[in-house]
């Protein structure tokens, strides 16, 4: 679905007064016949949106409430979680890459869905500007907003000002007509004047970005002077020199603008302001601003960003000595919307339609009305829908540049850079510069069960404070930070996090790092002081935005030391809780006990001393999977662990001597990497693929041993085969013919269905390791098989030692790399292969002829409702019916379609096959799950329901010659 073309526009769902557009109806037209690559625009019906269903209409874009043709869909603001479909690419302001604890569902549901996330947020240039915002129509909007407001404030003061014929932003059809409207006031000012009771009338301007540009924007409308902060007192003290009569007017208004060196100064008397170590060290500095500026203050128009670790603008008892001083602050125009931020007081947002409060610091209250002591406050979080048509043409401009690339993606590493950058998830995985997120949710203990196994490292007997600022998330340098702690073993909190509202901004990070062991931590502290610029004076500059500034607190040993004991202790981490995976488990977690030791040393022919005791941990995509597999067993704990999730992965093998991996062989260079990173040891029993391969260097650097193909088959065959061809070269014989066949058949007794198979594994691993292309040399000549051939070349096979067997090998893989790996490069036959009962792979043959184990998604699958078993049968064998489940056919219809349909050429296995497909009841009117979006999907899910071992069946393997 994704890159097809056609893209959606969502309705918008969270706020009332959404009424933006990401697209205009130009825009869309620009796109259909533009020759864009944009096929199709289907725009979700809205009655509130600034622009009719008509116009999109007209322009050649389809209005329907469904999306699910659409590969990108569109919005402004965060959908409901119900209007996310899978397998879709998403484009909307998400406020998800700070990990963001509120929208942290929502992230969750586009992961489970195998969405991707497109956040407009993070769409920056190669100069580190945002390219898609609306900071200008916050500003304006607000600004326009609050003179509203101010007037009717003044009102209830006492005072008739021209701001009264003002309306709200949203009240005027363009923001042209709202700007002609300030210009009205500001010439009845200008002619009329203002009352000498409210003057002079100052508007405080804090920020420099886009939002304050937008609100001296609206403010230079008006007849204004802008002083110098440091003139305001002379300004204030002039006026007060004459007397404050009715009659007298003043004819203009006032406008200053601060920074950050207006509103702190240092400590040491002797030191001057300097930004860049204000920035560093915000603590070696005083709040000045509610001393040298509010007291001249009549409107504060806060646009600036703020975090935590600065000294606020105001706080309560800061307001509180104001105005018991008598200060003139009217009002405060939070435009940023930071509640409980730099004006502390400013604790909840507002709406559009009721955009203030009254705030009364003498009884410290709060208040709906304007009547009343205090001062009015504006918080209103979603101000440039106020202006929805300018904003969304502006917003359109950007982004329409963006789709075409957008709607075609299939694969990220093709977008252009500022976009790839943007993808927060692709295909239901987060991406590596975002691979943060859940690492820091991981940090939260409110995020992790107190029972839960996450909470293992939680508690390290050194602990340190690290503060880090810097562009940490536009540049992703936390996951740097991030990695150099969980690389060397340790773990962290984060305990604060304030993210930079601008590409200009910084932002903070607080973290309690811990380690059992002390080195440990001056290992990670060393580390994360290398990657902190040493000239502090450079680290805010332009020209180095990539290094992270650092404060370290005091070590702190929290007395944990652990009770002495005279065994050793080890930890093993299992991933992966398929079938094999218990019995590994039991057998690891017995070692150091005394009813195993006796086991033992008959099996290593030795005597026998284990000192050790063996923690195991049992980690799986599911929790209730792993806490199956471990219930019972002694020191055995599961875990939920998905590998894809980097954080959590890190965490657990850092805990652990040594690391098995169970799982698909795909997986494996995730784990592996991991362990070489955390230096642990790692098993496996998959092939050793290319991929694997290419890691030997590191783990050798790293000092770890990675050893695979330690299962049955690979893995004893190996050791059977070079046992018996060492035996031979001893005695200086030499290797004629090798042949190995393994498989992993069910005992005769447990062969009880049609296809005398049954699966100790994932069904879907071994039907795709049965398509695998095969090489091996027979009588000196060698043989290749591709893969789609494969069960097409199976022969029959009769063992002496086994007469009553009618069984069929299946050449397995590349025999022919064996000849060096066991130096038989003499021998004129190498043949390794996979063992079957007879009648197997021409019956898989010719499930995989009906089209059964296509990978590709299915259209009827993608569907609502969901088909029935049989109606997606009846859709592959091409039987036509009115009846949405088909007519009632059998065994002998099925064999004939099989044969007409040239699926089977033989009644024997055509009869096979049917009897199969009924086995796994691909004739059922049950639905299919929801999960299943191809025809394998279809069959391994059957499969696994109808083809796994009970627990007293058997299964025998292993042939070598």
């Amino acid at each position: 679905m994704l890159g097809n073309g056609a893209v959606g526009i969502l309705a918008e769902s969270v706020n009332k007064w959404e009424r933006r557009a990401p697209l205009t109806p130009s825009h869309c037209a620009r796109l259909l016949h533009g020759g864009t690559g944009v096929s199709r625009i289907i725009v979700q019906p809205s009655t509130k949106r600034i622009h009719h269903d008509a116009l999109y209409e007209e322009v050649g874009a389809e209005i329907s409430q469904d999306l699910s043709q659409c590969g990108l869909i569109l919005g402004i603001k965060q959908p409901k979680l119900e209007m996310i479909l899978p397998d879709r690419a998403y484009a909307f302001f998400s406020h998800t890459h700070k990990a963001q604890k509120e929208n942290m569902p929502l992230l969750d549901k586009i992961l489970a869905e195998r969405a991707s996330l497109y956040d407009y947020e993070l769409i920056v240039g190669d100069n580190g500007k945002r390219l898609l915002a609306f900071g200008k129509f916050a500003g304006r909007a607000g600004m326009i907003d609050f003179l509203r407001g101010l007037g009717q404030r003044f009102l209830s003061l006492g005072y008739s000002t021209p701001f009264l014929s003002l309306g709200s932003s949203y009240m005027y059809p363009s923001l042209a007509a709202a700007k002609a409207a300030v210009i009205s006031v500001g010439e009845e000012i200008a002619t009329q004047g203002l009352p000498l009771g409210i003057c002079p009338l100052v508007f405080v301007f804090t920020g420099s970005g886009n939002v304050c540009s937008g609100a001296q924007e609206i403010f230079k409308l008006l007849p204004h002077t802008f002083v110098d902060p440091s003139k305001l007192h002379d300004l204030h003290r002039t006026d007060t020199d004459h007397p404050r009569h009715a009659s007298k007017r003043v004819f203009q208004v006032y406008g200053c603008v601060v920074t950050a060196q207006d509103m702190v100064e240092p400590k040491d008397p002797k030191k001057v302001y300097d930004k860049a170590d204000y920035y560093a060290h915000p603590e070696h500095y005083n709040p000045t601003f509610h001393e040298k500026i509010a007291p001249y203050a009549s409107v504060i128009v806060n646009c600036m960003y703020w975090e935590q670790r600065f000294p606020q603008l105001l706080s309560y008892k800061q307001m509180q000595d104001l105005m018991s001083q008598g200060c003139p602050l009217v009002g405060i125009a939070d435009i940023t919307c930071d509640i409980g931020g730099s004006i502390e007081f400013v604790n909840h947002t507002t709406s559009i339609d009721s955009p203030f409060f009254r705030y009364d610091p003498i009884t410290n209250s709060y208040h709906d009305d304007m009547e009343g002591n205090g001062v009015i406050c504006l918080a209103v979080d979603i101000l440039p829908t106020e202006f929805a048509k300018e904003a969304s043409q502006h917003f359109g401009n950007i982004l329409s540049q963006f789709v075409t690339n957008l709607a075609s993606a299939t694969d990220i590493t093709k977008l252009p850079a500022h976009l790839r950058r943007a993808c927060i998830v692709h295909r239901g995985v987060l991406t590596s510069l975002y691979d943060y997120i859940p690492r820091m949710r991981n940090s939260d203990p409110e995020e992790v069960s107190e029972n839960s196994a996450n909470s293992l490292s939680n508690k390290r007997k050194y602990n340190i404070l690290v503060s880090l600022s810097g562009h940490l998330f536009d540049k992703f340098l936390i996951n740097e930070a991030l990695d150099i702690i969980e690389a060397a073993g340790g773990s962290f909190h984060l305990v604060n996090c304030h993210v930079g509202q601008s590409a200009e901004a910084v932002s903070f990070s607080e973290l309690e790092v811990g380690a059992d062991d002390k080195a440990v931590l001056d290992q990670i502290i060393d580390s994360l002081t290398s990657i902190a610029n040493p000239n502090e004076n450079d680290r805010f500059s332009n020209q180095d935005s990539s290094k992270i500034s650092l404060k370290l607190g005091k070590i702190e040993d929290n007395g944990m030391d652990r009770e002495p004991d005279l065994k050793n202790k080890a930890a093993v981490l299992i991933i992966g809780a398929g079938r094999v995976c218990q019995p590994a488990a039991e057998m690891i977690s017995s070692f150091g006990r005394p009813s195993s030791i006796q086991w033992y040393k008959t099996l290593l022919e030795d005597d026998f001393e284990c000192q050790t005791d063996v923690e195991v941990i049992v980690g799986s995509l599911y929790l209730k999977d792993a806490e199956q597999i471990v219930e019972g067993i002694p020191n055995v704990t599961g875990i939920q662990l998905d590998v894809m999730d980097r954080a959590s992965l890190n965490k657990y093998i850092s805990q652990v001597d040594v690391v098995i991996s169970l799982l698909p062989p795909s997986c494996h260079v995730i784990v592996a990497n991991a362990c070489i990173e955390l230096k642990k040891h790692l098993v496996t029993a998959s092939y050793v693929d290319s991929s694997m391969s290419m890691l030997d260097d590191k783990a050798k650097d790293a000092g770890i041993t990675i050893l695979g193909e330690m299962g049955l088959d690979p893995g004893i065959d190996h050791m059977m085969a070079m046992k018996m061809i060492n035996q031979a070269h001893v005695r200086k014989g030499k290797i004629k013919s090798f042949t190995s066949y393994c498989g992993g058949l069910p005992s005769p007794e447990a062969a009880n269905n049609p296809l005398a198979y049954k699966f100790s594994w994932n069904p879907a691993g071994a039907i795709r390791a049965g398509r695998n292309p095969a090489t091996y040399k027979w009588g000196g000549e060698t043989v290749h098989i591709d893969g789609d051939n494969l069960y097409d070349s199976a022969t029959r096979l009769r063992l002496p030692e086994l007469p009553a067997f009618a069984l069929e090998c299946l050449p397995n893989r590349n025999s022919l790399l064996y000849g060096d790996l066991y130096a038989i490069t003499e021998a004129s036959t190498i043949f390794r292969g996979t063992l079957r009962y007879e009648g197997f792979s021409e019956i898989m043959a010719t499930l995989s002829r009906i089209g059964l184990f296509n990978n590709e998604a299915h259209s009827l699958l993608m569907n609502e409702p969901r088909p029935t078993f049989r109606k997606f049968l009846f859709e592959l064998l091409k039987v036509v019916s009115e009846d949405p489940d088909g007519p009632l056919i059998g065994e002998n219809e099925i064999i004939e379609r099989l044969l007409t349909q040239g699926h089977s050429k033989d009644q024997r296995i055509a009869t096979k096959a049917a009897k199969t497909i009924i086995f796994l009841g691909l004739l059922e009117l049950t639905e299919i799950p929801a999960s299943c979006k191809s025809a394998f999907d279809v069959v391994c899910f059957r499969m696994e329901e109808r083809l796994s071992y009970t627990s007293t069946e058997k299964e025998c393997s292993e042939v070598t010659y």
